[in-house]
């Protein structure tokens, strides 16, 4: 007789209980997805994605956050690696309050390239975000998603554009990638 395999579901809340060990815990409708800490390239990158916004943030803008937080209770939050949000929100916020993410970043890396692009991407727009990056080291690219499924690959420069205002954000992939083989 074959045995039913259980998988054990979680809420945001079981996610306080989960160890401070460097490894990401996030959740998908309640199925926990475990990944590495990051390694130097991708940190690179995901904080030189983060760098370019400064400007914006610094008058006031935006927020950017390295990582960040998606969040919809009870079973799904997610943590991209730069989110980007209206500054109306406080620093002081919930990550459950920001209900308006602008733009969503993962970086690919082998633990996590499957996940983020076939399952993170389009739960991200479920979650309110309106755009994602998907940031392949590899291949030196980065496919910008506006709606669920595959979106635009870029390789040369990306341009994100601030949704409230005629405010853009130009970054270099040449210089994004610089010193990666």
């Amino acid at each position: 007789m074959a045995m039913a395999l259980t998988v054990p579901r979680y809420s945001v809340g079981d996610l306080e209980q989960f160890p401070n060990d460097g490894n990401r815990y996030e959740l998908l409708d309640g199925t926990l997805l475990v990944t590495p800490s990051p390694g130097v390239p991708h940190q690179a990158i995901a904080t030189r994605i983060a760098f370019a916004f400064a400007e914006l943030q610094a008058v006031g803008q935006v927020h950017v956050f390295a990582p960040g937080a998606t969040v919809l209770p009870p079973a799904t939050q997610l943590q991209p690696d730069v989110l980007v949000v209206p500054a109306r929100y406080s620093i002081e916020s919930k990550w459950r309050d920001i209900d308006e993410p602008w733009l969503a970043v993962e970086v690919l890396s082998s633990s996590s390239r499957i996940y983020d692009r076939e399952f993170k991407r389009d739960a991200y727009f479920a979650l309110g975000v309106r755009e994602v990056w998907l940031v392949d080291i590899r291949q030196k690219s980065v496919e910008v998603c506006r709606a669920p499924g595959a979106g635009k690959i870029v390789r040369d420069v990306l341009i994100w554009r601030m949704p409230t205002a005629d405010v853009t954000v130009p970054i270099d992939l040449g210089v994004l990638f610089e010193g990666l083989r």
